[in-house]
């Protein structure tokens, strides 16, 4: 049996597909696997022994093109409700090709059906879910188990999965053991939180009993030199990906608004506080909140008032020492 797997968008989702791809392993053993992403994601699956083959799709090649490769294959399934995932499950004519979208998305709905002959519908709408605050969403993880499913795929495997290596241990080793580790990344210095206040949080945070690790992805520039006197053991912009989640593994915390930064702490089960943009909280605070791990989801304020930024501020450090001291 010859299976395609596709999910090109984010390392996050990614991450939280990866239980549905063990799902697909373990109910398939002697299948090969072939997992298509992005450059920029594929990251994620370089370890993932769930997989045969791993390819990624060249943005200069259309999906369709691209997918006309593995015609051989007996399922395929699109892990993303993307059109590229969608048109390359479509185009390698599988005899079982399994997609999702979303109950209100009409058109994509119509489309999908051109490229997969088993759908899914994701109960997952923001407009819905601010509407009505009793609204539940499943977890990705759960919606995407069921998603295999419909490929045959039953046998579920319900952990994420990222591999990590002793030389990634090795490489942070130098780092305090169990830090509270506070990830940048733009979303700190903007709607509802800036760039003064994030600052004012991670002296707040050092003060907590625990060394303070800040990590930065390269997106916020020049700001992490703000961060520099704020009492931290240490300041790490940058890191490979591996050395990144090996930073988080040794955390007590992991402070964060970042969901690619929120699944890979789950992955490596470690306590998370994440704060949720405020326009669409409910929908992203159940579908895309740290999963099978000790938690708080706050939602960031809607102004950037200095009483509003004041009360988020106090949010983070009670919750973070919540989880600190559970």
């Amino acid at each position: 049996m010859r299976i395609v797997l596709s999910r090109t968008d984010r390392i996050g989702d990614l991450i939280l597909s990866t239980p549905a791809i063990a799902t697909v392993r373990r109910s398939f053993p002697d299948a090969h696997i072939t997992m298509v992403t992005s450059a920029y994601n594929r990251v994620v699956m370089e370890r993932n022994a769930d997989i045969d083959e791993l390819v990624s799709l060249p943005r200069a090649i259309r999906p369709e093109r691209f997918g006309a490769h593995f015609r051989n294959v007996d399922l395929a399934i699109a892990l993303a409700p993307r059109s590229e995932d969608l048109r390359v499950v479509g185009a390698t004519g599988a005899a079982v090709r399994v997609g999702y979208t979303y109950a209100r998305r009409y058109l994509a709905r119509l489309t999908a059906r051109f490229f997969v002959n088993r759908m899914a519908i994701s109960e997952a709408d923001p407009e819905l879910c601010e509407r009505d605050p009793h609204r539940v969403v499943r977890h990705e993880v759960e919606q995407l188990l069921d998603l295999v499913a419909l490929g045959g795929a039953r046998e579920q495997v319900a952990d994420l999965r990222l591999d990590l290596r002793d030389e990634d241990r090795a490489a942070v080793a130098a780092l305090p053991d169990r830090p509270i580790v506070l990830h940048l990344a733009p979303r700190w210095f903007q709607g509802g939180s800036t760039l003064a206040s994030t600052v004012e949080l991670a002296r707040r945070l050092a003060a907590l009993g625990r060394p303070l690790v800040v990590t930065a992805n390269a997106e916020i520039g020049d700001a992490i030199e703000a961060f520099a006197g704020v009492g931290a053991a240490a300041v790490l912009k940058d890191l490979p990906f591996f050395h990144w989640a090996a930073v988080f593994e040794r955390a007590a915390c992991v402070v964060t608004v970042d969901t690619g930064a929120t699944h890979v702490a789950s992955a490596m089960r470690r306590p998370t506080l994440v704060a949720f943009e405020n326009r669409y909280f409910r929908l992203a605070s159940q579908e895309w909140a740290p999963y099978r791990v000790p938690s708080r989801s706050l939602r960031k304020p809607q102004s950037d008032d200095e009483a509003s930024l004041a009360h988020f501020r106090n949010e983070v450090v009670d919750g973070v020492a919540d989880l600190i001291n559970a």
